[in-house]
C-alpha cells in the first residue's frame, strides 16, 4: 500500500539508536552524524519505490559527503512477513548497490516508531544540531524513476541545510510502500 510522508516538523530532534549494520558493526546516531547535517533514511530491499531510485540515493548520498552530511539507511520491515528484507538479503542489496553509508537492521521496529517513519523510502534530513529540516521526497520518482534531468530535491535540500542550517519551506511529501509492521498483514 502506498503511503505519503507527513509534513516536516522543523526543529524536531533526532532520536538516538544503536543498530547492527550489514558490516557487523553497531551504529549510533553519533557514529554517522555529519559536521553539517545528517540524513536518516528508512529503506528496504523489496519495495518497488526504493528499487526504482536506489542508484539515485547512492549517487546523491555520495555527493552529500563532500558537503559534510553523514547518512545511514535503516531497514525496519518485518523480515518474517517479507523474507526479501532479511538481514542476509540486506547484505546482498548493500553490496550490489555499493552503499557508501551504513545499512542497519531495526529488528525491534523501535527506531522506525521513534522517528515516525511511515514508508520506504522515508527521508529525515537534520541540521548540524540534529534538528529536523527536511521530510520530503528524493525527487519526482514513484515506482519508476523520473527523468534524469528532474530536480534532485533531497540533494538540493540537504546541500542547503549543510550551507545555511535551514531546510526549504516548500517540501513535497515522499511516497512509498508502508512500513511492514510486525503483527500486521
Amino acid at each position: 500500500m502506498a503511503v505519503e510522508t507527513p509534513i516536516c516538523d522543523f526543529g524536531w530532534k533526532a532520536p538516538d539508536f544503536s543498530l547492527t549494520g550489514v558490516d557487523g558493526r553497531t551504529y549510533r546516531l553519533a557514529d554517522v552524524r555529519g559536521d553539517n547535517g545528517t540524513l536518516v533514511m528508512f529503506i528496504c530491499n523489496h519495495c518497488p519505490y526504493v528499487r526504482a531510485v536506489i542508484g539515485r540515493i547512492v549517487r546523491d548520498v555520495g555527493a552529500l559527503r563532500s558537503e559534510g552530511i553523514g547518512a545511514i539507511a535503516v531497514m525496519s520491515n518485518d523480515p518474517v512477513q517479507y523474507p526479501e528484507d532479511s538481514f542476509e538479503n540486506m547484505k546482498v542489496f548493500a553490496r550490489e548497490h555499493r552503499f557508501p553509508f551504513p545499512y542497519v537492521m531495526d529488528g525491534t521496529q523501535e527506531v522506525a516508531r521513534a522517528y515516525g517513519a511511515v514508508c520506504t523510502p522515508d527521508f529525515f534530513g537534520f541540521d548540524s544540531g540534529l534538528g529536523l529540516q527536511y521530510r520530503g521526497r528524493l525527487d519526482a520518482s514513484r515506482k519508476e524513476a523520473c527523468p534524469e534531468d528532474s530536480p534532485r530535491e533531497l540533494l538540493d535540500a540537504m546541500t542547503g541545510i549543510a550551507r545555511s542550517g535551514r531546510g526549504p519551506k516548500l517540501q513535497l511529501p515522499g511516497m512509498g510502500c508502508s512500513i511492514k509492521w510486525r503483527g500486521e498483514g
